[in-house]
């Protein structure tokens, strides 16, 4: 066992002596040391029940024949720091996370690792760790929020965030405003749509590491019982030398990428599945991605692109019953789990609820093609994603508004400025210009409440939240600060989406503009923010800040 190095001989007394003062027995000497990775904090409440989870994960080692030892790492809420100058921090906290466990597991030698997360830079970042650290591990979601209710219907947190642009455009009162920001988040647990964290949950449970109960919802009284059972997985994976990386591959990559697009997961999760992929050494990309979405329908009706929530999606048959519905696909491969089962066997023991409407079946989908589509072209030479708004999309072209920050569109947004056919460009946010590539749910969210979204289309080198819906495209690379094509556009040139031949396009003579231009100065000086913009690859590379393993095989899989 690795821990052996700190348990084992004469020279280690130390050591033990000082693992005795916190809690260590003789008898606990030579067994498994497992880390419990815990995400919990009291700022979100996404992340506010993990402190709980983790006594029953921490039981079920011991119980199993482990020693857990527990720890803490940080969460920066996305919804909380959405539209603010702290939103720098949120895809910067997913690196942070990664490091810090690795530092602590790798500094302590521990044997294997139980990761707890909830807020979606906790899960991806604790999924990257995994993938880097390549021992026996898994990672337990906290699960979803139960929906709020206002008058009559389910609502969540994007609700809050339309409703904002709902109330500048005179649709609803101040009173109306508060009423629903009381009513959307009721309890624990992460945002109930099919956003970031629901996708990224989605997509540990088809890498493998993660159980099927992290469907749960959060406060689902099953849940203590499923976190007292990763203990004698956690177990069980070590006995058998299970490592991340036989779980994490190409094929369960796909069976992830897959699962993601079926539900109609947030475009955040073609950032974090390139990261993983990357810290596991595995050559996946946005080709890869774009290529399965076009190859595979939505059947989830699930928010933003449809009327129901996570909760909703566990109560018809949960993941057992997506992977059935890849399955019935041709689309899922065979690939092992952290339970022991195969997602093949998990597929066929899939229990589906009487008249279920929240996943439909294979011939009646919500969309006709995946919704996640990458483009390239003139403006975005290394690459785009466009979370499409419905089947019927192909071309649209409008003239440019150009944005430097994403505070300046809202603005125009709010008061009015925006006109039905523009094309709205905000630069200077990637991951390197923001520096942090902040989500744009502020903007996307003002424009849905003034009646845009279906008229107005969005491009940006940042991100959007996995609640935005409508005509928008993020992760525009290279980057603005970085130099890319995106820099250059000024108001008034037409830019063109076509979707048929997957490009993005700006009708200019950039080259000509190219000898003017001279990037805005860097928005931070010093400090982490300062050293993630020196570090950091492109968007179109996960927007990792570690060197990477050398990538395996790139041969695309067979399709079924």
């Amino acid at each position: 066992m690795n821990s052996n190095v700190v348990q084992q001989g004469p020279a280690r007394a130390p050591a033990r002596s000082m693992l005795r003062a916190v809690g260590f027995t003789d008898d606990d000497f030579g067994r498994p040391m497992i880390a419990v990775a815990n995400t919990w904090s009291e700022v979100t409440p996404c992340n506010l029940h993990l402190r709980g989870l983790a006594e029953d994960v921490k039981r079920g080692v011991r119980e199993a024949g482990g020693v857990p030892l527990e720890f803490n790492t940080i969460v920066v809420s996305d919804g909380i720091s959405m539209g603010t100058d702290g939103m720098r921090a949120s895809l910067v906290s997913r690196e942070t996370i990664a490091d810090s466990i690795e530092l602590v597991v790798r500094g302590h030698s521990f044997d294997g690792v139980v990761a707890l997360s909830g807020c979606d830079k906790t899960v991806a970042g604790t999924l990257q760790a995994l993938a880097r650290l390549n021992l026996p591990s898994m990672m337990l979601y906290g699960g979803s929020i139960a929906p709020g209710s206002h008058r009559g219907k389910a609502i969540t947190i994007q609700d809050v965030f339309e409703a904002v642009g709902r109330e500048a455009r005179g649709e609803i009162d101040g009173d109306e405003l508060t009423t629903i920001e009381r009513a959307a988040c009721p309890a624990a647990g992460a945002c109930g749509g099919q956003f970031t964290a629901n996708s990224m949950a989605t997509a540990a449970v088809f890498l493998g590491v993660s159980p099927m109960t992290n469907g749960l919802p959060a406060l689902d009284p099953a849940r203590p019982k499923a976190a007292y059972d990763c203990g004698a997985l956690m177990l069980r994976a070590i006995q058998s030398g299970l490592s991340s990386r036989q779980l994490i591959s190409r094929a369960s990559l796909e069976n992830a990428t897959a699962a993601v697009v079926l539900t109609g997961g947030s475009t955040n999760a073609v950032l974090h599945l390139i990261a993983i992929a990357r810290e596991a050494g595995i050559a996946f990309g946005l080709d890869d991605i774009g290529r399965i979405s076009r190859s595979l329908p939505v059947l989830a009706d699930l928010k933003p692109l449809g009327q129901f929530t996570a909760v909703d999606l566990h109560a018809a048959g949960g993941y057992p019953l997506v992977a059935r519905r890849l399955a019935e696909l041709g689309r899922l491969h065979d690939t092992p789990t952290i339970s022991g089962e195969t997602l093949g066997q998990i597929a066929e023991q899939a229990v589906e609820a009487d008249g279920q409407a929240v996943l439909r079946s294979t011939t009646q989908p919500l969309l006709r093609r995946g919704h996640l589509e990458v483009l390239q072209g003139s403006l975005a030479p290394e690459g785009c994603v466009l979370k499409m708004p419905d089947d019927n999309l192909t071309v649209f072209a409008g003239p440019a508004r150009v944005f430097d920050s994403e505070e300046t569109c809202f603005r125009a947004v709010r008061d009015g400025l925006v006109a039905a056919g523009e094309v709205l460009v905000i630069r200077y946010e990637g991951p390197r210009g923001g520096p942090g590539m902040r989500e744009m749910l502020a903007v996307t969210a003002a424009l849905v409440g003034a009646g845009l979204s279906n008229s107005v289309a969005l491009v940006t080198d940042g991100r959007f939240s996995g609640a935005t819906h409508g005509m928008m495209i993020g992760h525009v690379t290279p980057e603005a600060m970085n130099g890319g094509p995106i820099a250059l556009v000024r108001d008034g040139d037409v830019i063109r989406i076509d979707t048929e031949r997957r490009r993005l396009d700006v009708d200019a003579d950039l080259t000509g503009r190219r000898a003017q231009w001279t990037p805005l100065p860097s928005r931070c000086g010093t400090g982490v923010l300062a050293r993630y913009a020196a570090t950091v690859a492109s968007a179109s590379d996960g927007a990792t800040t570690c060197p990477l393993p050398r990538p395996q095989v790139s041969a695309a899989l067979p399709t079924s």
